[in-house]
């Protein structure tokens, strides 16, 4: 299959619609819903804004969806123009309902545009790298810092195949695959889920290292922080839909924002800051 137009034809046919309480498919899908995770996933989005300039010009939204939640508007709050780009065009008809003549769209392929270099004050890209073929990430992320001012950020939420997630769930399997490895005449089987290019449900994703983001600092400071630890099917094991999972949230955002250098390598999404030099 391929990977774009997997992506595409998803985001095309049905994972944009809206059921009867507001929840798109790819919420319905990708995200922890419950009331008890509530707070904990808005202040993990609202993480970005630390690293959005406080005001500028034009902001570029790659693979902006529908906008889809509030702390996603409050990012171009005090810019002119939000530059938002996606294959869907039912999501940029989403979008430009929301933020109307303070929004310009752009539907098809970021890589196939023709930005304006050293142009915009900021770029965001929020889970969308990592759908991109894998080939094609890099040029994905320099034409990022490309579209941007000398001295300004690009904000990406990415993945990390060595999260501490997956070593939770996938630790034994390589575990034992090593130890056995070569000395029973087999290998165990691999787990799909271990490798970095997994697919989740139809989505094609491919996730690098995070030392994959060092060959940038020659145009940029890397920096990589944070944004949150685990993933929606984890978080619905891990943490019960009652008080206590309300605590034990409230203490994993207390311990990420006090241990940025611990929680940035073990977290299942890390933010990758690059502010062009």
């Amino acid at each position: 299959m391929d990977s774009t137009n997997g992506v595409s034809n998803f985001y095309n046919k049905g994972g944009w619609q809206v059921n009867d309480i507001g929840d798109t498919v790819d919420a319905e899908l990708y995200e922890d819903l419950r009331g008890v995770a509530a707070s904990y996933v808005s202040r993990c989005r609202r993480r970005v804004l630390r690293h959005i300039p406080q005001e500028g010009e034009s902001i570029l939204d790659m693979a902006s969806g529908p906008i889809q939640y509030p702390e996603y508007l409050s990012y171009s709050e005090n810019y002119r123009y939000r530059y938002c780009v996606d294959f869907s065009a039912e999501a940029l008809s989403a979008a430009e309902g929301k933020i109307g003549t303070h929004g310009k769209f752009y539907v098809g392929n970021f890589l196939d545009m023709d930005f304006q270099g050293n142009f915009f004050d900021c770029a965001i890209s929020l889970h969308t790298i990592y759908h991109i073929p894998s080939e094609l990430q890099y040029l994905a992320v320099e034409k990022l810092i490309s579209s941007v001012k000398p001295g300004c950020p690009v904000v990406i939420v990415y993945g990390n195949p060595w999260s501490l997630e997956q070593l939770f769930l996938f630790g034994p399997n390589r575990i034992f695959r090593n130890l056995f490895k070569g000395k029973l005449g087999f290998s165990l089987g691999k787990v799909k889920s271990e490798h970095n290019e997994l697919k989740f449900g139809d989505l094609y994703r491919h996730v690098n290292k995070l030392s994959w983001w060092r060959q940038f600092s020659s145009v940029a400071n890397v920096n990589i922080y944070p944004w949150r630890t685990f993933g929606a099917p984890v978080q619905k094991i891990l943490f019960p839909d009652n008080s206590l999972g309300v605590f034990m949230f409230n203490i994993l955002y207390r311990l990420e924002d006090l241990l940025p250098f611990l929680f940035r390598y073990i977290a299942a999404y890390p933010m990758i800051v690059l502010v062009k030099k």
